[in-house]
């Protein structure tokens, strides 16, 4: 089993920044990619970004330019920074770690949630 970590969230006014993060441990081999979902009222779960062990990433089209995904392999933590923040990226972010292969990302752990909050 995989645990996963985060911190990061909270509330901010729009134009401002913020930064997840995310740690992972226990059967940490059984992963080589991380990721951020995200999820607003009454909209339909969305994958962020990804990233793999060897640092390839994939962006939504909704946060490209805005948001940077990283990583830091040897502390098993990813990264989300979140700059020129709008209310439309109010939402859970959740962490998750998974399998990335056929260009596709395949969660299988998941953290808790954190809640992002963007004031106008």
């Amino acid at each position: 089993q995989v645990q996963l970590v985060e911190s990061g969230g909270g509330l901010v006014q729009a134009g401002g920044s913020l930064r997840l993060s995310c740690t992972a441990s226990g059967s940490i081999f059984s992963i080589n990619a991380m990721g951020w979902y995200r999820q607003a009222p009454g909209k339909q779960r969305e994958l962020v970004a990804y990233i793999t062990e060897g640092g390839s990433t994939n962006y939504a089209d909704s946060v490209k330019g805005r948001f940077t995904i990283s990583r830091d392999n040897a502390k098993n933590t990813v990264y989300l920074q979140m700059n020129s923040l709008q209310p439309e990226d109010t939402a859970v972010y959740y962490c998750n770690a998974g399998n990335s292969y056929r260009a596709g990302y395949y969660p299988k752990y998941w953290g808790q949630g954190t809640q992002v909050t963007v004031s106008s």
